[in-house]
């Protein structure tokens, strides 16, 4: 039978600490890159707006990809959960970017206005929603909060990753009043893997019996 593939050394897991920075590092620069393109003038006649939707495709992507360990580990063998923290944190702080953009450099502070358009705009509502979401996610998202709520409360409160995933991918879609073909195929993919988290169950429960049969 073929075992998992694991990111080792020969000194155990010693590389794993390494490896999630490297996440963390290499996983903001090109927020880094938005925003210097941005200040630079060189993101587009409405730097703003480039800005807020840059940094969003970019928490959408990180979220897709913390959905994709899952079926790469069940599918392809291939084990990378100990780094899904560390990709869906990546997520939260594009998402705690693209917020903070919207507040302050498109509603100028304003927060009463930002709170009119929460109320009042439907794709704004869903993407805020999908915030209030994931920050309890983003806040527990570590070995103490484990410990503290338990494996199994901590376990349940994170699924709720997957609606603040399609919510977001709702929120990315509606943000254009036409319909794109990027967005659409980002909400695809989101609801290919949340189908297989689904789907996934079932198969899992019939290979058992296939092979008792056998």
């Amino acid at each position: 039978m073929s075992t998992p593939v694991q990111v080792r050394s020969s000194a155990g897991f010693a590389w794993q600490p390494l490896i999630r920075l490297l996440v963390y590092i290499v996983g903001l620069l090109p927020a880094a890159w938005l925003f210097y393109l941005a200040f630079a003038d060189r993101i587009g006649a409405d730097p703003v707006a480039q800005l807020e939707w840059g940094l969003g495709l970019w928490a959408l992507r990180f979220l897709i990809i913390t959905l994709c360990i899952t079926p790469l580990r069940q599918l392809f063998r291939i084990n990378l959960l100990r780094y899904r923290r560390a990709f869906g944190l990546v997520a939260f702080y594009y998402v705690l970017l693209h917020l903070s953009v919207w507040i302050w450099l498109d509603r100028g502070l304003d927060l009463h206005a930002a709170l009119t358009d929460i109320l009042r705009r439907p794709y704004i509502t869903i993407g805020m929603a999908a915030f209030v979401i994931l920050l309890p996610l983003a806040l527990t998202s570590n070995n103490w909060s484990i410990r503290r709520m338990g494996g199994k409360t901590w376990a349940k409160l994170h699924k709720a990753v997957y609606l603040a995933i399609a919510l977001g991918a709702l929120h990315f879609i509606m943000i254009k009043k036409v319909w794109l073909m990027e967005p659409l195929v980002y909400a695809a993919i989101v609801l290919v893997l949340l189908a297989f988290r689904l789907v996934w169950p079932m198969i899992g429960a019939r290979k058992p019996q296939a092979r008792r049969a056998a």
